[in-house]
């Protein structure tokens, strides 16, 4: 097979130039990075409902394409983290590289996606090469741990896809890469911002407000290069970051195709930031301690999508003496405890509070980013910290049945379909924060099965058990862009045979 492709060399090409000592290191990870990619690509093959594709044998794990050519590789786990995928056939040719195969599947608006999956690739062989050494100790803040995610979306084949950011600006602005990064401070007119909660004081002058610029943005998009700084550490999204010394986390606007999205921050969402932090505050309080959702102070807009930002304090105000908290997408980095029941107990710890919060009337997206875990200093886990309340879902009939009054929250956010409801939780959650960590379908459906008699058997609890797993269709929506909302796929449900 014909290689290095053009991302590829484009990365060793500007190695060369700016890191020279990461080339050897570089060019090794390569083709770990090339099975990783691949295996998320062989999961959203097999199960996703791609149109192109009309069959499929899971005994011989075989799929047929409408135009009768076939794809086959390995029996595929939905829930395995490891790559496992290094060969998938297309007939009677061998593909190594995601990239290649998906040109050569030539289907509807596959051009594009292959260039982000070979951008994936290589980008992700370049968050290897760097990688914190071995050995360097537990990290002492909530930001380090987030530093130890160098893969990235566990599941998505555009996993380490930074399209639009030099092999400089990786190594500067992306977390894995462990470097401070400084925040343009734009000032803008008070009466030309939309303001939502309190802006701190410290980030204003005068009469003008100081709005946070991620400085890929302040350079790429508003073509800015000398303004006041502020320094902080980049966390897993990327575009938010921390402020030193345990301060607040900001959200800033990035206007560029990471994953799957544009990082863009819209005027509506800073303006319901307040109301849906004081919200989340509510609702949390009937967890009885177990889930603590980070406030939101103040957000700002320049009543642009491309120039805003949200202030979040810092999970770390949750964090008692003795105890650590790690985003549950940090958790394979972490020693986790070898005691046997420790993904039980998380599993029961999770969805306690995902289901009784279901069950309230309010469906979180508890992927690994947004959802946190405080561990004893032992590792046991204690209790839950969510943030970023952007895409939850709120059902106004379970709201008023549970007696919790309905604020002005946004219209998209709200609906009473009982399946996108579970989809956002069951998804996020169970497909998404429970099965990377546990890495594969035996040992999440040990911990499920383990877990689950110990719920109120409510009917979200019942669907759970019986009903397939859905979960985000990533691929699927990578080629429809002219399909607007989330698409799904359902999982075969780890707890039947």
């Amino acid at each position: 097979m014909p290689r290095p492709p053009a991302a590829e060399a484009a990365i060793a090409a500007e190695l060369a130039v700016h890191r020279p000592d990461l080339g050897p290191r570089y060019t090794a990870e390569l083709p770990g990075a090339r099975a990783a990619v691949l295996t998320r690509l062989w999961r959203a093959l097999t199960h996703e409902p791609l149109p192109w594709i009309t069959a499929h044998d899971p005994s011989a794990e075989t799929l047929r394409l409408r135009d009768g050519r076939r794809l086959h590789g390995p029996r595929a786990d939905p829930f395995a983290t490891e790559a496992y995928v290094t060969v998938v056939h297309l007939d009677d040719a061998a593909y190594d590289d995601p990239a290649r195969l998906m040109t050569d599947l030539a289907v509807p608006h596959s051009a594009a996606f292959a260039a982000e999956l070979a951008h994936s690739t290589a980008s992700l062989a370049l968050s290897r090469a760097n990688r914190a050494a071995p050995g360097e100790g537990r990290p002492a803040t909530d930001w380090e741990w987030e530093q130890r995610v160098v893969d990235g979306h566990p599941y998505h084949p555009n996993c380490r896809s930074r399209p639009g950011f030099s092999v400089a600006e990786q190594l500067a602005y992306g977390p894995e890469h462990r470097q401070d990064v400084r925040l343009s401070l734009v000032p803008v007119p008070v009466e030309e911002c939309s303001v939502s909660g309190e802006w701190p004081e410290d980030m204003r002058d005068g009469t003008r407000l100081l709005i946070p610029a991620h400085p890929w943005q302040a350079r790429h998009v508003l073509k800015r290069t000398a303004d006041t700084g502020l320094t902080a550490h980049p966390l897993m999204s990327l575009r938010t970051l921390a402020l030193p010394d345990g301060g607040p986390h900001v959200k800033t606007a990035l206007s560029a195709r990471l994953t799957s999205s544009v990082r863009d921050i819209s005027i509506g969402s800073v303006l319901a930031s307040a109301t849906l932090s004081a919200f989340a505050e509510t609702v949390a309080a009937r967890t009885d301690g177990l889930l603590h959702v980070t406030r939101t102070p103040g957000a700002a807009t320049a009543n642009s999508p491309d120039l805003a930002a949200v202030w979040r304090e810092s999970p770390q105000r949750y964090e008692a003496p003795g105890e650590r908290i790690v985003p549950v997408a940090a958790l394979p980095a972490t020693e986790l405890p070898a005691r046997p029941g420790w993904l039980t107990d998380l599993a029961r710890l999770c969805l306690t509070v995902g289901l009784q919060l279901l069950d309230l009337g309010v469906a979180l997206e508890a992927h690994g980013q947004n959802l946190l875990v405080v561990l004893s200093e032992e590792g046991a886990p204690l209790r839950l910290v969510y943030r970023d309340l952007a895409d939850i879902r709120v059902s106004p009939t379970r709201l008023a049945r549970s007696g919790i009054p309905l604020p002005g929250l946004p219209e998209r956010i709200l609906t009473d379909d009982v399946t996108a409801l579970r989809s956002k939780l069951f998804g996020s959650l169970v497909a998404g924060a429970l099965g990377s960590t546990a890495g594969g379908r035996t040992a999440l459906a040990g911990a499920l099965e383990a877990a689950l008699p110990d719920l109120p058997a409510t009917p979200d609890l019942v669907a759970l058990r019986e009903q397939p797993l859905p979960t985000k269709a990533l691929t699927s929506m990578r080629l429809s862009p002219g399909a607007a909302g989330d698409q799904w796929a359902a999982l075969p449900n780890p707890l039947k045979n």
